[in-house]
This record gives C-alpha cells, structure tokens and sequence, in this order.
C-alpha cells in the first residue's frame, strides 16, 4: 500500500481510516511538513504539536459546514495537506505560493484569514452566531494557542460567548510552545 497522505483529499477521505492507520497518517503528515519546511523555512513545533488534534477535528467534524477557526494562523499547515493542498504543500511560504497561514481564497476550508494571535474566539463567535440567526446547521471551532491566550482579544471572546450563551466549541492547544515566552502575571498552567 501507499502512502496514506496520498489519498486524502478532502476530509470526508479520513473518516474512511480506521484507528491504526489515523496513527500512521500522523506520522506521513510529520515527515511532509518536516520535509517541506527543511526547505521553505515555517513554523514547525507549533505544526508539529498540532497534528494528532487536526486530524481528529478532521475525522469528527463535517467540514466545511462545520468550521475551524486557527489562532495563530501558523499551526495550520496539517490542516492544509488534509484539505487538498497536498500538491502544492511545496509552494507553502513562496512567492504565489500556499500561504503560511488560513486563506479563505485559498481553500473553502479556510474560513478566517488569520496570521497572529488572540482573534479566533471573537471570530469564530461571530460565525456562530450568523449561523444561529440564519438557521444553518454546523458547529464552529476556535483552536487557539497557548501564546494567544494571552490577548486581551481572547479574554472579550470568551466573555461575550458566556454572556449570549452561544453554541461554541474552543479548543485551547497547550502545548508550552508560544513563539517565545509568555511575559507577564497570566500565565497558563
């Protein structure tokens, strides 16, 4: 057989996989996001963290009905080779290239374009509640980082949230690697 990655192009391909070979398509999405960014240069613990929790968004969720808000940008690179970008993975930083962050125009997959940290909570909240109000189906998911946590931006999401009750999934991704240290009284334990 061949390699797994090979033969997701959509989403609806992981739900196809069972537990063993989820566990081998992990490990095919490290060695390309390494091999790729040996290259092109990136952001790599951050992707690298990530991995095993994109691929099981991918395989729980219905997507793009359902939507995934990344903060920071950079830890989607997973989410682009699950989303048929394995073809142009090589472009990822370059000049007409992928980008290195979520593009709406690049994919119906990305739905906020999102480079630094601290927007994902509000932006995702705000498409929750369009949704509500024009009764579409679909859950929304804010994946936030550690790093972003830390912004003011994110601490006004999650009290509106509260506060209207809305139906909102945040996914804190704690994995200890900001892009440098938290400073300050807050932090994370």
């Amino acid at each position: 057989m061949g390699r797994l990655l090979e033969l997701i192009h959509h989403p609806e391909d992981i739900k196809r996989l069972d537990l063993e070979e989820l566990a081998g398509l992990c490990g095919e999405i490290r060695e390309e996001i390494i091999s790729t960014l040996s290259r092109t240069g990136g952001h790599l613990a951050s992707n690298l963290g990530v991995v095993e929790l994109t691929v099981i968004l991918h395989y729980i969720f219905d997507l793009p009905q359902d939507k995934l808000v990344w903060d920071v940008g950079h830890q989607s690179y997973c989410h682009k080779l699950l989303t048929g970008r394995q073809e142009l993975f090589h472009t990822l930083r370059q000049y007409q290239g992928l980008s290195g962050f979520p593009k709406r125009d690049e994919s119906p997959f990305d739905t906020f374009d999102s480079g630094h940290s601290g927007t994902s909570i509000s932006a995702a909240l705000g498409m929750a509640e369009a949704k509500r109000k024009k009764g579409e189906r679909g859950r929304v998911i804010a994946i936030i980082g550690d790093g972003s946590m830390t912004a003011g931006l994110a601490f006004e999401g999650l009290n509106q949230a509260g506060h209207i009750d809305e139906d909102l999934i945040v996914i804190l991704n704690d994995n200890e690697m900001s892009i440098s240290p938290n400073v300050g009284p807050f932090l994370l334990i």
